[in-house]
């Protein structure tokens, strides 16, 4: 476990933040960002290591050795950035996919492309098996992406559900969770539950994102400690296959009605800009989506070049 200083649990919640934005935004994930920030594996480990042993240790040796055992700090730090992100942010990014839609995709499709080249130069030597991990990756992915909402139940069980499935999705770089709750058509539920403060509708999606993020924690730590490289290349698969989701110009084939009564696009197709100019009688905005899409993948790589400088302690 890192030694680390307030400026360092300060960059974590920097981090955090990051991650929650990422999530609100159905199509880009926060474990791209955990990935991007150089904080994925030991988030993946911190979270597996929350397990009945660690509990144990509460009534053994106290609440500082399960908080040690756990790496408490470190996910601490993280989480209140990803709560601080959620609930206040969640808004202003509903406001500027609503309004600026192009250049919001854009800037996420360079963020991703950019974050698939440099995960996937962690691997340090490719063979046949990691190819194949990656293709598999991408191949899973693009049909998540492919797939249509479903209208569901609000009852308890399937908000509890829908935690758990959706926070699985948010430690997996290019699935995002706030997709996944989209397809399991509770992303305006939640949306609105945060809006409106409804907390035993949040209790129980927390609670469901708790056991689902524990659980699929423990399966993934085991990947990476057996498979890393492989396991690597199938979440830089499903980074590239999530592209098919961020394409910045899309034909609206089904919408629906959110809260607020306006209409929203449900199922959505990829279409070239010059298709998007002819259907919409609108301008496609293309030489400032290439600029947003550049910053984005420019970003990443700053990212990574502050990185080596400035956090090489932590």
């Amino acid at each position: 476990m890192p030694k680390r200083t307030l400026p360092n649990y300060l960059t974590l919640i920097i981090k955090g933040l990051s991650m929650g934005a990422a999530d609100v935004v159905p199509g880009v994930s926060g474990g791209t960002i955990a990935f991007i920030t150089g904080i994925y594996e030991e988030l993946v480990f911190s979270l597996k290591s929350v397990n009945a042993d660690a509990f144990k240790k509460i009534f053994k040796n106290g609440l500082y050795a399960f908080w040690q055992t756990v790496n408490g700090n470190f996910l601490f730090s993280v989480f209140l950035g990803v709560l601080i992100s959620v609930f206040s942010l969640a808004r202003l990014l509903e406001y500027l996919l609503n309004s600026y839609p192009i250049f919001v995709w854009s800037f996420f499709f360079g963020l991703i492309i950019a974050s698939a080249i440099y995960i996937s130069g962690k691997i340090k030597h490719w063979n046949l098996i990691r190819i194949l991990g990656l293709l598999m990756g991408i191949a899973i992915a693009y049909l998540v992406t492919q797939l249509s909402p479903a209208q569901t139940t609000e009852a308890y069980w399937f908000v509890f559900l829908s935690g758990a499935l959706a926070v699985c999705a948010m430690i997996l770089p290019g699935i995002s969770g706030a997709f996944i709750l989209l397809l399991l058509g509770k992303y305006q539920f939640i949306l609105g539950a945060i809006g409106d403060l409804n907390v035993l509708i949040l209790l129980i999606f927390l609670m469901g994102a708790i056991v689902g993020l524990i659980s699929f924690s423990n399966m993934l730590s085991w990947f990476l400690k057996k498979y890393h490289d492989t396991t690597v290349a199938v979440l830089a698969g499903f980074m590239i296959g999530s592209l098919n989701k961020v394409w910045p110009w899309k034909k609206t084939t089904e919408s629906f009605v959110d809260r607020h009564g306006e209409i929203q696009p449900l199922v959505e197709k990829n279409i070239l800009p010059s298709a998007y100019e002819t259907i919409y009688e609108a301008n496609s905005y293309f030489i400032y989506a290439i600029i947003a899409a550049f910053i984005g993948f420019m970003l990443i790589f700053s990212i990574e070049y502050i990185m080596k400088k400035t956090w090489k302690k932590e």
